[in-house]
């Protein structure tokens, strides 16, 4: 499997496509995480990539799988990340 692009190399590519400095695109990708955090609570969406959506998850039961006890789980907020058809089509190919 092949490695994850680290922070700098993302920033290197963008610099570079674009003709930036890496600084310039450091502060882009720095920015746009920041923009995502403040407006995941409202739905935050990257166009073609997907969008950052807030859940409210139900109390539910579930089992401890060290002992087999079950556990009551309870309700909470999460973060997900919900994939753009775009984003799957580019990348699994698109279905016949």
């Amino acid at each position: 499997m092949a490695k994850a692009l680290s922070k700098s190399q993302i920033a290197t590519e963008i610099a570079t496509k674009n003709n930036l400095t890496k600084k310039t695109a450091v502060e882009i990708l720095e920015f746009l995480a920041e923009l995502a955090y403040k407006n995941a609570k409202n739905t935050f969406t990257i166009p073609g990539l997907g969008k950052l959506v807030l859940v409210n998850r139900k109390a539910r039961v579930g089992r401890n799988p060290a002992t087999g006890e079950t556990i009551q789980i309870k309700a909470k907020r999460v973060v997900k990340f919900r994939v753009a058809k775009a984003a799957k089509d580019a990348i699994l190919g698109v279905k016949k």
